[in-house]
C-alpha cells in the first residue's frame, strides 16, 4: 500500500477532462489500487478521490465521511433529491473552493471489491461526496457546476 501522487488540474487539467474506462474484472491490481487510493485520500486530508484524480482512467472511487469509508466501483447515480449549497474544494485544485448547488440525496449503484453489486443512500456531505467523484468520472471537475468561486476571505 502506498501513496500515490494527486493529479492536479494545474498540472493536466486535459487528463482529469477523459472519461473513465468500466471496471471489466476485479483484479489484485483494482484491490492494490483501491488500497493506495484509501491511503493517498486520507493522507491528503481530503473525504474523497476517484481514480483519475491518481493517473488512472477506471471507474472507481472511495469515499470517507463521518459515515464511513465506502468503495464505489463502476458507481451509477440511481436517485437524487432534494437541494444543498455549499463550500466545495478538490484534492486535485488545491487551494480553490467554489459555492456550488447539489442534491441533498442521492442514491448510488455500484459493485464493492468482491464485485458484488450493492445501493448506497447518502445524505449532507456524502450525497455531495458521490456526486463530486462521479462526476470526476465523466471528466466534469466541481468547477464546471460551480455557482460562483470563493474568496479567500470566505474560506475559512
Amino acid at each position: 500500500m502506498g501513496v500515490i501522487q494527486i493529479v492536479k488540474r494545474s498540472e493536466n487539467e486535459e487528463f482529469l477532462r477523459k472519461k473513465s474506462r468500466p471496471v471489466t474484472e476485479i483484479t489484485p491490481r483494482i484491490i492494490t489500487l483501491l488500497d493506495d487510493m484509501i491511503d493517498t485520500m486520507r493522507e491528503a486530508n481530503g473525504c474523497g478521490l476517484a481514480a483519475v484524480q491518481v493517473g488512472v482512467l477506471r471507474r472507481m472511487v472511495v469515499i470517507e465521511t463521518g459515515e464511513g469509508l465506502f468503495e464505489l466501483i463502476n458507481p451509477v447515480i440511481i436517485k437524487k433529491s432534494g437541494s444543498q449549497e455549499g463550500a466545495e474544494g478538490c484534492l486535485s485544485l488545491p487551494g480553490e473552493w467554489g459555492l456550488t448547488k447539489r442534491p441533498e440525496k442521492v442514491t448510488v449503484r455500484a459493485m464493492d471489491r468482491n464485485g458484488d453489486t450493492f445501493e448506497l443512500t447518502g445524505e449532507g456531505l456524502l450525497a455531495k461526496a458521490i456526486c463530486h467523484e462521479v462526476d470526476h468520472l465523466d471528466g466534469i471537475l466541481y468547477t464546471d457546476k460551480a455557482i460562483r468561486m470563493l474568496g479567500a476571505d470566505e474560506i475559512e
